[in-house]
């Protein structure tokens, strides 16, 4: 069962949070929207999923399912993305993108919690946990880059994102032009087309994606120049950086983010690329799951 809960970030943007388990007795309801509450004595721990740009929590369902066996799991939908709401203005700055996620820790009853971030979901997670050690226990970076990506970086995310034929016509083509025909792609991957598939909706002209491209290029534009050693340095907690063997993170750099981090731990996952939990989920639940379990409180 999914639960949404309202919860609100900076600036009063109403962001929505799904919880992927049956809430207590007395607030059962699917896909009911409900209220933040206080953590309740004896809870489970608790863990907030971070998507990445142009993500939403719902990608991270098939990890959540097995989380809620042990924890209490919340996915969150960040500002300008899913259900969330999506200011015309912003801001989309990473002050905004970290504080939506400790409002919602807090606003949730999670804390202290662990964050499992993917791509910039990674980034907010190790930013929040440098910033505010007494909320986060332990901290899952996934596939994302502490090096600054530079401007050419910026430059060919403008030019990918006016390659995008949209509207499409179906879901098919959307799966089909991930997967298969996007210039950007290496080889077909299937688990690419169904990630963007979650990522559109219908529309009177076909389908589009639920989130505006412009606003991605301004979130992305205020970490892409800057080199995130420095707070990741600061992160305390038990972390583990885990990357794709064909991801954005080389393994070079993934291990020298294991060095910087007080207490870092490394792990990589063979034939996946960037999106690792939807590429290989079994895999990436085996390399997730045991570090969780050692981590957190039992």
């Amino acid at each position: 069962m999914v639960r949404r809960i309202d919860v609100t970030g900076v600036g009063g943007v109403r962001l929505a949070a799904w919880e992927f388990a049956d809430p207590p007795k007395g607030r059962r309801g699917n896909f009911k929207v409900g209220r933040a509450r206080a953590r309740d004595d004896g809870e489970p721990p608790g863990v907030l999923l971070l998507h990445g740009l142009m993500g939403r929590a719902s990608h991270w369902a098939g990890t959540a399912r097995w989380l809620s066996a042990r924890y209490r799991a919340v996915g969150l939908d960040q500002r300008g993305h899913g259900r969330s709401e999506k200011p015309t203005e912003g801001p989309f700055n990473r002050e905004a993108y970290v504080a939506d996620a400790e409002a919602a820790i807090e606003q949730l009853g999670l804390g202290p919690v662990a964050l499992i971030g993917h791509s910039m979901g990674a980034l907010t997670a190790w930013q929040l946990a440098a910033r505010r050690p007494d909320l986060v226990h332990a901290l899952v970076i996934c596939d994302m880059r502490a090096s600054a990506l530079g401007e050419q970086s910026q430059r060919e995310w403008e030019a990918w994102f006016r390659s995008w034929p949209v509207p499409f016509a179906t879901l098919a083509d959307v799966r089909k032009w991930f997967g298969e025909e996007d210039p950007v792609l290496e080889r077909p991957s299937p688990s690419r087309g169904e990630f963007f598939a979650e990522v559109m909706a219908e529309r009177a002209d076909g389908w589009r994606p639920v989130f505006s491209r412009r606003q991605m290029l301004v979130a992305r534009e205020t970490w892409v120049y800057d080199a995130h050693w420095e707070e990741l340095a600061q992160v305390q907690c038990p972390t583990l950086v885990l990357r794709g063997i064909d991801g954005e993170l080389g393994r070079a750099e993934a291990q020298e983010m294991v060095r910087v981090l007080p207490r870092g731990a490394y792990a990589e996952v063979a034939d996946a690329g960037h999106l690792v939990h939807y590429d290989q989920p079994n895999e990436w639940r085996t390399a997730v799951e045991p570090f969780l379990q050692s981590a957190l409180p039992a």
